[in-house]
């Protein structure tokens, strides 16, 4: 046979997924590792794709998702965040943001680009720019500067082949965030350097300290930002895979272009779950972020008693512990915590180079699971 694709032979397997293939194969684990809520999708969202079924409602929609979502999505984003679109021109309802996040790339970047990414940051980002062929240019974000882009920094990585950065605020794994006066520093640089931001908001109802900032708050760039969000992480709908893409006109007409080839439009039952998520899910919303809350308190709590320094994470359901004290390297500390006490984690070098001496855990479960997973790993610390 003829040789593949050498892009996608080369590249790396998820260092998420290893943890929990292997995981998966013992019993009495007690995970930090899911980056999706426990919580199941409210019945009455549910419901409602429910109802449409019966109703026949299972043909294809426009490609760009059904209007009536299209304008509540608007409408939200209006109210929530103060970023405006428009719900005929503006507006792409995708499958999941990671959709999203491959038509951004397809549109935006050539051969031989330079794309700016976060280190550590998001699994998927890096791949993403490998298979457009582009250079990837990572930023290192620092636990003493809470993960923040740092506009020195910014300014540093772009060069003229510089063609667009991917942000991911709040951070997935680091749950840092950026306010509006951090992203003030970065609008000059972004606008005189004319490069776009794919900007993943998929945590923003998830902001806990002050409220979410965005870059496409500012006029000055909005035409440059392209805002990638969905229903996964806030309204508990990850297997629904429905995301949503906002840009402007231009971007948002070539990349429908590229989502009517290749998806068609979203499935047709999920928009309609994601029509009584906007209408009457904000409640849940509320609830389950308030619980997310707790869990972050407690767990950040008793991982600093125990001497893994982590700060306080201000939003999506992740902390990020510095286990660089205990002389193991990330993956040879999740590996022996999850064979000697069957806890797993991620370890941070999944997330980039600068992860190494950091875990990702998530906090999408139970309390009685966080506070049996914290003494285990605390008789780990003791025995190593």
């Amino acid at each position: 046979m003829k040789p593949i694709n050498p892009t996608i032979e080369k590249l790396k397997p998820s260092g998420i997924r290893k943890f929990f293939d292997l995981a998966n194969t013992m019993e009495n684990v007690i995970s930090f590792g899911v980056g999706e809520p426990d919580f199941d999708t409210p019945w009455h969202i549910c419901e409602n794709a429910v109802y449409s079924l019966s109703k026949g409602k299972t043909h294809y929609t426009a490609n760009r998702g059904l209007l009536e979502l299209r304008k509540l999505i608007a409408e939200f984003h209006e109210v929530r965040y103060n970023q405006f679109y428009d719900p005929e021109k503006e507006i792409v309802v995708t499958v999941g943001g990671s959709e999203g996040i491959d038509l951004a790339m397809r549109t935006l970047v050539e051969e031989g680009d330079e794309v700016i990414v976060m280190d550590p940051n998001y699994v998927a980002y890096l791949p993403a720019v490998e298979m457009a062929k582009a250079i990837p240019v990572p930023i290192t974000l620092t636990e003493e500067n809470e993960f923040k882009l740092k506009p020195e920094a910014l300014l540093a990585a772009i060069s003229p082949k510089t063609k667009a950065i991917i942000l991911n605020f709040p951070s997935n794994p680091t749950g840092g965030v950026m306010t509006r006066e951090d992203y003030e520093k970065l609008v000059p640089i972004i606008l005189e350097a004319g490069i776009y931001v794919i900007s993943d908001e998929i945590y923003a109802e998830l902001t806990f300290d002050g409220e979410f900032a965005s870059l496409a708050q500012f006029p000055e760039i909005r035409d440059q930002v392209i805002v990638i969000n969905g229903f996964s992480k806030a309204f508990a709908m990850t297997g629904w895979r429905l995301g949503y893409v906002l840009s402007n006109p231009f971007l948002s007409s070539q990349m429908t272009k590229i989502h009517q080839y290749i998806i068609m439009s979203a499935p047709t039952p999920a928009q309609y779950a994601a029509i009584e998520a906007l209408l009457h899910g904000l409640p849940d919303v509320s609830s389950m972020k308030a619980e997310y809350l707790n869990r972050r308190n407690l767990l950040v709590s008793r991982l600093n008693r125990m001497g893994l320094k982590t700060n306080m994470p201000k939003g999506t359901f992740y902390v990020f512990p510095n286990i660089s004290g205990t002389g193991l390297d990330s993956e040879t500390f999740c590996s022996r915590l999850l064979e000697d006490q069957h806890v797993a984690c991620v370890p941070g070098n999944a997330f980039g180079e600068h992860g190494e001496g950091f875990m990702r855990m998530s906090y999408a479960c139970s309390l009685d699971d966080i506070k049996e997973g914290c003494d285990r790993i605390e008789a780990f610390l003791k025995r190593i």
